[in-house]
């Protein structure tokens, strides 16, 4: 046995409800199992709460001794005799070839264990769609500002039982973590995008999510009967649509008398950053330029007032919130800004024409965002407004 070395950094052991994902990260090398005692009580929890397909991510795993692979595959081995319906997915990278060799016994000993190298198969969150480089941007956006969200929206008619739609789902995750939280009776999930709806659909099968009815539409002229819904959501999609008051005259339709409408945005150029301000603020003044260019709005956050009155809503309530580097993992903060700077930075910016010093000095803002979000002392934060009104009884 490794001996222990109290000056090795500890490892960390999580359980992220989006992605129904167990990760240890890290090195692992206790002298004996009750030091594992708070990681295997967590993995127990985990396996308790998920259906369908847990899974287990070990790609930042770089040591483990004997006694933490026992006491882990145990817990997964028996899980499996005791949840016949249950699968297991360990995800490992073949930079740290030992996970996979070591990892794939236990497939060997239970069917429903796989083993899924991350570098070449698929791996939920993780994966393209033909739209482009969207998704990692669409489920890391979720996962952080879900932690809001989920004490904001019952303030805004979410309750148990509801029937419920959310338009413009894109891919799915908002839905499955409501369905998972509030347990709606109902949710219809609509949205323009074939391949996100099929992605959504693939997510909800493999997490055995049931009660979501995802389906083809366009938002702005709905197949969906009037007055019907007792809550509407629409996230993140009234900025990036040209003539939002369409899609709210829509999802005015569809409410019933009494229900409420949800809608959140943002209002890009108040992103923020220290140190390296400037260039953050600079960078960020941009692509509310560029978006607009595109006829686009991700300034409409404050307006949403504006633009709910004017649809006919009453009982207007408002109210931002700042998701930060500091309200999680600050690695996920900066994977999200990689992802809007690829994005931006990338197709926008040259669809636009932008010569390459532009975007040299745009992309400098994103990293420099990146920096901030990272930086131990540093502080990164990205505004939304949320707003929701009541159509009249």
């Amino acid at each position: 046995m490794t001996p222990y070395d109290p000056l090795v950094p500890p490892f960390k052991a999580r359980y992220d409800v989006n992605n129904q994902e167990f990760s240890i990260s890290g090195v692992v090398r206790p002298q004996t199992i009750d030091e594992l005692a708070p990681s295997i009580a967590l993995l127990k929890d985990s396996i308790s709460r998920v259906r369908g397909v847990l899974y287990v991510n070990i790609r930042r795993l770089t040591q483990m001794n004997n006694t933490a692979f026992h006491a882990f595959s145990r817990v997964i081995i028996d899980a499996c005799r005791a949840y016949p319906d249950l699968r297991f997915v360990v995800v490992t990278s073949s930079v740290v070839g030992w996970t996979t060799q070591k990892f794939r016994r236990l497939s060997g000993i239970e069917p429903n264990i796989t083993v899924e190298e991350y570098d070449s198969e698929f791996y939920p969150g993780q994966s393209f769609l033909e739209e482009g480089g969207f998704i990692p941007i669409l489920r890391t956006q979720t996962k952080m500002t879900w932690r809001h969200e989920r004490t904001i929206l019952p303030r805004h008619g979410m309750q148990s039982g509801i029937v419920m739609a959310d338009i413009c789902c894109g891919i799915g995750d908002f839905a499955v973590l409501v369905q998972k939280e509030f347990q709606p009776s109902r949710i219809v999930a609509l949205d323009h995008s074939r391949s996100s709806l099929a992605y959504a659909r693939s997510v909800a099968a493999t997490f055995d999510i049931r009660g979501i009815e995802y389906t083809y539409g366009d938002a702005s002229e709905m197949l969906l009967d009037e007055e019907q819904f007792d809550l509407v959501t629409c996230r993140h999609s009234l900025q990036i649509f040209n003539r939002p008051e369409l899609i709210l005259k829509e999802l005015y339709r569809i409410c019933k008398p009494g229900g409420r409408v949800y809608i959140t945005n943002e209002k890009n150029s108040h992103c923020l950053g220290e140190p390296r301000s400037e260039s953050i603020q600079w960078t960020y003044n941009e692509v509310a330029k560029l978006f607009e260019h595109f006829e686009m709005d991700v300034e409409l956050g404050p307006k949403s007032r504006r633009y709910l009155t004017e649809a006919g809503f009453d009982d207007i309530r408002v109210e931002s919130y700042m998701v930060t580097n500091l309200d999680g993992d600050p690695q996920d903060f900066a994977d999200m800004i990689a992802a809007w700077e690829n994005v931006y930075a990338g197709d926008m910016a040259k669809n636009r024409g932008d010569d390459p010093e532009f975007i040299e000095r745009f992309r400098q803002g994103f990293q420099d965002h990146i920096f901030a979000a990272l930086h131990p002392k540093g502080y990164a934060g990205w505004p939304i407004w949320v707003a929701s009104g009541r159509r009249p009884l």
